[in-house]
């Protein structure tokens, strides 16, 4: 995944701009924080063929982007493979 290239600089800009610079994990509690991050529910490293769909990537601040991903493995934590399940159920994805 070319985090650089324009095409993923165009795609971050639309999620954030559609989530109005918003945290949408945390909306989900009532909190709010300004989003900086997009993040890959279902990890684009795992599941290429998801990697540029829009359901796929949450607007999130650094700090929710940190909790969703173990930062020494890049690993999912157990608050991100909640999110992908969760997303799995709605899409109807089998894991």
């Amino acid at each position: 995944m070319d985090y650089q290239g324009k095409r993923w600089r165009n795609k971050r800009a639309k999620i954030l701009r559609h989530a109005k610079y918003k945290d949408q994990e945390l909306a989900r509690y009532g909190k709010t924080a300004d989003a900086t991050v997009v993040h890959h529910i279902f990890p684009a490293e795992d599941y290429p063929q998801y990697a540029w769909e829009d359901w796929n990537l949450a607007a999130v601040s650094q700090t929710t982007h940190n909790a969703l991903h173990d930062r020494n493995t890049g690993a999912l934590t157990k608050r991100g493979v909640e999110l992908l399940e969760r997303t799995a159920r709605k899409k109807g994805i089998d894991l």
